[in-house]
């Protein structure tokens, strides 16, 4: 067993690297998933994360939004290392590989302020007590947590194709709610389970191919949506979103907490930030005072689709 930096055992090996095969797509791409890196579970408490780590240099931490795990990071990560950087890419709590937490009432027990908590403990076990936060989708939810409640330990922010929650919902007009429905039916109880594991093909698989995600990212992916428990949990983490989240955020602005670190906005050319937001710095300003950010050509999964350019400017902005 891999004995955690204090000596004790809350780290150990997950899945071997034989089981972690993709093919070879061109220039930057490695000819396994997540080559070189370590596998393992760590304990953080409530629940182990599953998470992947390689490299040296300004620790990043990769977090992932739904329904994907953190495998959706296994393109750029490789690129970062090469560039310098420590990459560590975990599974949140509820998704992927990692624990599941009881359920709760109010289901803060998947609150972003408590999977932000359960990542800084992860990034002390593995030895960084500062970091860089990237977080897509969801994840940015969880990486503007990060900065705001643990601003010693953030050193910069990227959130991409997300804005606040209670941003989004402040704004919600009759398109955000027609194209953004999930956010609303998510948050119902039981029916959206029932409806996503009758056949989580047909709800989460259909823009999804193993050509386009690489394919042990797709099995990877499609093992999670087939767990009956993960889908729970990532409804959860809406069910959080439009109540405990939205309530942390709101309390933040009236107390005037803003992000102190440099940030960096990301967003995909397309995917909907601009339609729905025009400028989307413009709803990140009153967040950030040290805001900088610009569009990438891609779809919405970035990290998929666009690893050069996603790499890049990282790399731009970390240095």
């Amino acid at each position: 067993m891999i004995q955690g930096r204090q000596g004790d055992s809350r780290r150990r090996p997950c899945c071997p690297a034989d089981e972690q095969m993709f093919a070879r797509r061109g220039p930057g791409y490695l000819s396994r998933m997540f080559d070189g890196f370590e596998d393992e579970r760590i304990d953080v408490g409530e629940v182990e994360l599953r998470v992947r780590h390689a490299g040296h240099g300004l620790a990043v931490l990769l977090v992932h939004g739904h329904p994907r795990t953190g495998s959706t990071w296994h393109r750029v990560a490789p690129l970062l290392v090469d560039r310098g950087f420590t990459v560590v890419c975990p599974d949140m709590r509820g998704y992927g590989q990692s624990g599941k937490a009881k359920i709760l009432a109010d289901h803060s027990q998947q609150s972003k302020r408590v999977v932000a908590a359960d990542m800084v403990r992860l990034m002390n076990e593995l030895g960084h007590t500062t970091f860089a936060t990237v977080g897509h989708d969801r994840g940015s939810y969880v990486a503007l947590r990060l900065a705001l409640d643990h601003s010693d330990a953030v050193s910069h922010l990227v959130v991409i194709d997300g804005v606040p929650i209670s941003e989004a919902l402040a704004r919600c007009d009759a398109k955000f709610a027609q194209d953004w429905y999930h956010w609303f039916f998510f948050a119902q109880p039981d029916k959206p389970e029932r409806a996503i594991t009758a056949d989580p093909d047909a709800w989460y698989a259909g823009s999804a191919r193993p050509e386009s995600m690489g394919a042990e990212n797709y099995r990877e992916f499609r093992q999670a949506i087939h767990d009956a428990a993960t889908v729970r949990a990532m409804l959860e983490d809406y069910r959080a979103g439009l109540g405990v989240d939205r309530v942390h955020e709101e309390a933040d602005r009236r107390d005037g907490r803003t992000v102190r670190c440099p940030t960096l906005l990301l967003w995909s050319t397309r995917d909907d930030l601009e339609d729905l937001y025009g400028d989307p710095l413009a709803v990140w300003r009153p967040w950030a005072a040290d805001l900088r950010g610009h569009s990438i050509e891609s779809g919405h999964h970035v990290a998929e689709e666009n690893p050069d350019d996603l790499a890049a400017a990282l790399h731009h902005f970390l240095s």
